[in-house]
Order: structure tokens, then sequence, then C-alpha cells
């Protein structure tokens, strides 16, 4: 038989375990927008106390987690400043503008991290012609930072910053785990910097689904007014909130082994010439890099990876995007490498 695919596009693409599969089929469930699921109660409970909240609300996706602070943040009229790859500003098809009336002030920061300095400044004055600026937005770990963790100490600055200055912080933890795991640092410590979290269970966690976010109980409780008219009120979701509480028990420490083996295939990237690492240091379970336009485009070369049995993604005409994740032991995270290695040096001899 052939060898199975290698899925290296994202930590999106994993199927549930047989043990989580078997914690969804034996769910307690109830209607959830009744309040009245247990799972779901559990859930929100556990994400609350892991992240030192007083509540926590479960919501379909984290697009939906982070708009629904955003909107419950927020008036129409206002503005957050945030990082210009960010996934609030990059991938929530203009959420901000959309559904809360609200313009995003991007600032370039290095592979995602923003230092305080760059925020001083930004605060628009109070006048009737100009936008609030109201929120500020962060995200650890960052994904098209290259999976860089935000560190402590400039979000510590930021928020001592935006505290003075009557703003708000979000974060956008949908890989806070990663963090957590690669650090050591607790999560209620990363947490406690920002007035509201968001985490997502169906990247690392290897959830079918699901995201939550943590803040205050008065906050959560105009969240879940929000989550409503977004569309996200659920009923017997306790078969899913149980695939997130098993993967809490299960998943959050083995994130350890998607960093190592990220670094094997960061290793065969820096190893291959007219590949280069962007950021040069892999810090988590992303690996992002730049392709030499002599090996043809992103694209292209991801045909090639393809025919050899592993997928990666083009993210950009001239960048490719590497993600390791559940579903991708160290064994296929040796043979993706190889594969890489060998599959450039084709181009290469082709091109000479």
């Amino acid at each position: 038989m052939p060898d199975p695919v290698i899925d290296l596009r994202s930590d999106t693409v994993t199927r549930p375990t047989p043990g989580m599969r078997a914690a969804m089929a034996a769910a307690e469930v109830g209607d959830d927008v009744w309040g009245e699921d247990p799972s779901v109660n559990r859930l929100e409970e556990r994400v609350a106390a892991l992240l030192g909240k007083e509540a926590g609300l479960f919501v379909p996706s984290g697009t939906m987690s982070n708009q629904v602070c955003v909107k419950t943040h927020t008036t129409p009229g206002d503005e957050l400043l945030c990082d210009v790859n960010c996934h609030i500003y990059n991938y929530e098809a203009g959420g901000p503008a959309v559904l809360s009336g609200v313009t995003c002030r991007t600032l370039d920061g290095d592979h995602g991290i923003l230092d305080v300095t760059q925020l001083e400044g930004t605060i628009r004055p109070d006048n009737e012609h100009l936008v609030r600026t109201r929120l500020v937005c962060l995200e650890n770990t960052h994904n098209r930072g290259g999976g860089k963790i935000y560190p402590l100490e400039k979000i510590q600055a930021i928020r001592a910053w935006a505290k003075a200055n009557g703003l708000l912080m979000h974060l956008d933890g949908a890989r806070l785990w990663n963090a957590h795991v690669a650090t050591g640092i607790p999560l209620a410590t990363w947490a406690s910097n920002f007035d509201t979290v968001s985490v997502c269970f169906s990247k690392g966690l290897g959830s079918p689904l699901g995201s939550a976010l943590a803040g205050s109980r008065d906050f959560v409780a105009r969240a879940r007014r929000n989550r409503k008219l977004f569309g996200g009120g659920m009923r017997q979701a306790g078969i899913v909130a149980a695939a997130a509480l098993y993967a809490l028990d299960h998943h959050v420490d083995r994130l350890d082994e998607d960093h190592h083996n990220a670094q094997v295939i960061a290793r065969a990237v820096a190893d291959t010439p007219g590949l280069r690492l962007d950021p040069p240091e892999v810090e988590t379970n992303l690996v992002w890099f730049h392709v030499d336009p002599q090996l043809g485009t992103a694209k292209a070369l991801a045909a090639a990876f393809k025919e050899r049995g592993v997928l990666i993604y083009p993210a950009a005409p001239q960048t490719m995007r590497a993600c390791t994740h559940l579903d991708v032991s160290a064994t296929q995270a040796a043979r993706a490498a190889e594969v890489i290695r060998s599959a450039v040096r084709g181009r290469l001899s082709v091109a000479r």
C-alpha cells in the first residue's frame, strides 16, 4: 500500500481520535441556549478557571469568538489597534467593520510582535471628527508571524500603556496552548494581561470544531447576547463540548511533540538551497518559508511536494507554511523533511 499523505497545510485538518469520538458519543447534552447543556457548562467553567477569568462562553469558531469580543467591547465608530498581519484583520472577512462598525488601525510588528513604543501616539484625540480609539488586540502565538510567541514582558508593557490610557485589551489566543507548552508560563498568567481572551479547540488540540472566550461575568453575559445575534446559539452542543473537554485532558501537553516535529521540518528548510525560513527561528508548530523564484512559485513547489505525498500550504506567491499537528508523527515529520530536500534538489537540477 502507498504511504498515507502527510498533511502539513494546517493544524485544523486533524481527525478526532478514538478516545475523543467515544467521549462525544457519551456526552451529556441539553439545550445550551437555555443554559441546560451540562457538558457545555463544564467546558465554560473549565476554560474560565484555566484562564483565571470569571466566566467563559463556548462558540462555534475562533472567528466568532474574536468578533463577539470586538462587538461587546465597542460601539459603532470605534477603532481597534492591531498588528497588520493579525488574524482579526486579515482572516475574519472584515468582521470588525461589517459586524461592529469598527475600524482597524494597523501597525507593522516584528513578525506580528508589537512594541509598546509603536503604540505611543496612536490614540485619537477626543474630537467629534475622529473615531474613538477603544481596544488593543494582540495574537499569541502569531500565525502569520511564523508561530512566534509574544514575549510576556512586551505584553505587560502594552497592558500598562493601555490601562493608563483607558483602553481595553483582547487576546486572540487561538494557539495560546502552544505558547503555554513552549514556555511553561501558565495560561492564567498570559490571560491576566487581557480583559478578554479567545482560545481555540480545533487547531492544536484536535477537536472537530469550537472555541471559547473568557472574561468577567458581566462581559460574558453581554457576549452571550452577541453570540446569539451572530447566529452562534447552539442547542445540544455538549457533543462537541465533550471533544474539547477530552482535548484539554489529553492533547495539551503533547503539543511539545508538534514543536519538536516542526524543528525537524525547519532544519530541512534551512539546509535546502532556494528555501529560507521566515522568521528564521521556529518557536512552535508553524514553519513559514520563502521560495526563491528560481524554484518557481510556492504553488508550483506545493504541487511537487504533493506528488511525493506531502501537502504544504502555498500562503503567498513565494511563501509557504508547514504546520505540524496531532495527526503528524515523528516518522512522518522526518519523511516530510526528506521530501522537501529531494523535491527541491530535483527542481534545482532541472533549473541548471
